[in-house]
């Protein structure tokens, strides 16, 4: 299998695409404005002990309290009282250090957790924790004993919380492990001098930046490359990796082409795709899938399939095609929460037992957490996929103005850099230096406003002057460059 990692950066926004045989599987959008919150520390005030619903909100200076549960305290804090009463732990008006393990979506605030973890290439150091482990992922007996008996005798030598060997530490030398360690625990240090002066709601530390996140956390052996189209980031990528993981600076490049980074596997043509409710398979049947606040379905239809000796068999290759298009919709589109998919009908026990494998097997690709249900009666199968960000179509849309909120449209912010890289597109394809975009008031006016900085080193960047026009009859998603 061939797999490579693109990353787009610009100012406003990092885009990371992971390509698996030539075919986007799963990408991670985070921007300048809504930088995600998991993983930052805060100093928090108890504003609300709910003891009915064994939880209580923080504020730690969000526009939404954020919401703690007595099961996310630490192991430390539980220790003291031993009672499943949360308020014997907190009450109102409390100081509090947490840390955000799910960022705010939809209506709901941020998820939070009393025991601090701080994540590294190897290792997970949690300061509040007495006891160690290692990632399930690791399955070598051996080696888990292995990685145990390393962390448990630096825990001795500095008296300090607990480790988790994540599964990238696997087969990792002594020496590389207790240098990770002594860097987090070096870490820590500094980040609890910063705790003891405080003061309330203030923000503390965060996680690094996506792109060199990702390095961290989505690089895994067997990727044969990473591209970066900006300068800047593959530096700070290449020092990354020369300090933390130097067997990846063979593979680091900077991307220099013409063309745009994500043009190379029509990532944008993908992403579009991602955005509409039906997905068509290669035999003609196609998927249909709605997003709710409450859940996410599936809808599985032959459509236009008719091969096969019978009905039975034309629905088991149907449903098995749907099996492997779900894993990779579920993880491009980043779905989560409960999610029901409505296989069509199969009379066959083995049929359905195949299908259901076909789903776990594609999902263990998966680096978010799911758990899968038995076929029930009516053909459906109920599963759960872990939640962390905001699915895709809720970080580039929004809910139509125009329809009452029963569909969705791209943002203004959106728009304005697809017309960027329109823009960007044309310049280095026909040579012009005047360029007219014609689009709705609400992004024109977002492009003299809040883009302007960006317009501006776009024009000087590109050597062009971009003349602006508002057409009344467009939409917010309407646009065209016309070259003058």
């Amino acid at each position: 299998m061939s797999e490579e990692i693109l990353i787009n950066v610009t100012p406003p926004e990092t885009r990371v695409a992971v390509i698996e045989n030539g075919v986007l599987q799963e990408l991670i959008i985070e921007r300048s404005r809504q930088i995600g919150l998991v993983g930052n520390i805060y100093k928090g005030q108890v504003c609300r002990v709910l003891p009915g619903m064994q939880a209580a909100f923080v504020d730690i200076g969000l526009p939404k309290a954020a919401f703690l549960h007595i099961s996310d305290l630490s192991g430390k804090e539980l220790e003291k009282v031993q009672s499943d009463n949360i308020g014997y732990y907190l009450h109102e008006g409390q100081h509090i250090v947490v840390q955000v393990v799910k960022d705010p979506l939809g209506t709901k605030g941020a998820r939070l957790t009393t025991e601090i973890s701080i994540p590294s290439r190897f290792q997970v150091f949690m300061p509040y924790a007495n006891n160690s482990g290692v990632s399930q992922r690791i399955d070598c007996e051996s080696e888990r004993i292995r990685l145990k008996t390393c962390i448990e005798k630096f825990r001795q030598e500095h008296q300090c919380g607990g480790f988790i060997a994540r599964t990238a530490a696997e087969g990792v030398e002594e020496s590389v492990l207790v240098a990770d360690m002594t860097f987090l625990l070096k870490l820590w240090q500094s980040i609890a001098a910063k705790i003891s002066t405080a003061i309330v709601k203030q923000f503390i530390h965060k996680d690094l930046p996506l792109s060199v996140r990702t390095l961290r956390d989505v690089y895994k052996e067997g990727i044969e490359r990473i591209r970066i189209d900006s300068k800047e980031t593959y530096h700070r990528l290449i020092e990354f990796a020369e300090t933390f993981m130097p067997e990846l600076t063979g593979i680091i490049e900077h991307y220099t082409g013409e063309s745009p980074l994500f043009d190379i596997y029509s990532v944008e043509d993908e992403i579009q795709k991602a955005l509409e409710p039906k997905v068509s398979l290669k035999s003609g049947g196609h998927l249909v899938f709605d997003q709710t606040e409450a859940m996410t379905t599936v809808d599985v239809n032959t459509g236009g399939y008719v091969g096969g000796r019978n009905l039975e068999e034309t629905i088991f290759k149907t449903n098995l095609e749907a099996a492997q298009a779900i894993s990779r919709q579920l993880r491009l589109r980043n779905l989560g929460g409960i999610i029901i998919i409505d296989f069509i009908d199969m009379q066959s026990q083995e049929h359905k037992q195949q299908v259901l494998q076909a789903l776990e097997r594609n999902l263990t690709k998966d680096h978010a957490k799911t758990k899968i249900t038995e076929v029930s009666i009516l053909g459906l199968v109920e599963m759960t996929r872990k939640r962390t960000r905001e699915s895709l179509e809720h970080i580039l849309c929004e809910p139509c103005r125009a329809c009452g909120g029963r569909g969705v449209l791209k943002t203004a912010e959106s728009v304005c850099l697809e017309i960027f890289r329109e823009v960007i597109r044309e310049v280095r394809q026909y040579k012009v230096q005047n360029l007219l975009v014609l689009a709705s008031e609400e992004v024109v006016e977002m492009l003299l406003d809040e883009e302007a900085d960006m317009l501006a080193e776009l024009q000087a960047f590109l050597g062009v002057q971009i003349k602006f026009r508002a057409e009344a009859g467009y939409n917010q998603e309407q646009y065209d460059v016309v070259l003058l």
